[in-house]
């Protein structure tokens, strides 16, 4: 298994952004990626969602994704609020790792990562050194 710090970068290259900062976060189960819109619509008889975010901390500029919808699920956040999310599969590349993995949407505008790392992400490939940051590599 590889080891990560409690902060890594990482791309989701089927969305187009090539650079995202992650925290690894051991608490959450599945991975969080950052929309501060969504627009369902229908491609081919499947359920897509137009995903509006900023990829970039501190930043607004914006970029559009696109992805097929693989879920809706019911998601308590750290401050015990519940709401219904949409869920997206869509490949990650963490260092060597390089996987599908399943990540809610939410706004995450007024947090300093525009993603989270969950647990099933990490089972079985990383192992998390919590003093550590940027293990796989600083900023391209």
């Amino acid at each position: 298994m590889t080891t990560i710090g409690w902060q890594e970068w990482g791309a989701l290259p089927e969305l187009n952004i090539n650079l995202i900062h992650m925290k690894v976060d051991t608490g959450a189960k599945t991975s969080c990626l950052h929309a501060f819109k969504l627009e369902p619509f229908e491609r081919d008889g499947q359920e897509w969602l137009r995903i509006f975010m900023h990829p970039e901390q501190e930043s607004l500029r914006e970029q559009v994704c696109e992805a097929p919808i693989f879920d809706k699920r019911e998601v308590t956040d750290s401050g015990g609020h519940t709401e219904i999310r949409y869920v997206i599969r869509t490949r990650l590349q963490l260092g060597k790792f390089d996987q599908p993995v399943e990540l809610t949407l939410t706004n995450r505008d007024t947090m300093k990562f525009r993603m989270l790392l969950g647990r099933q992400a990490m089972r079985g490939n990383f192992i998390v050194d919590p003093q550590a940051s940027h293990l796989l590599g600083e900023e391209q």
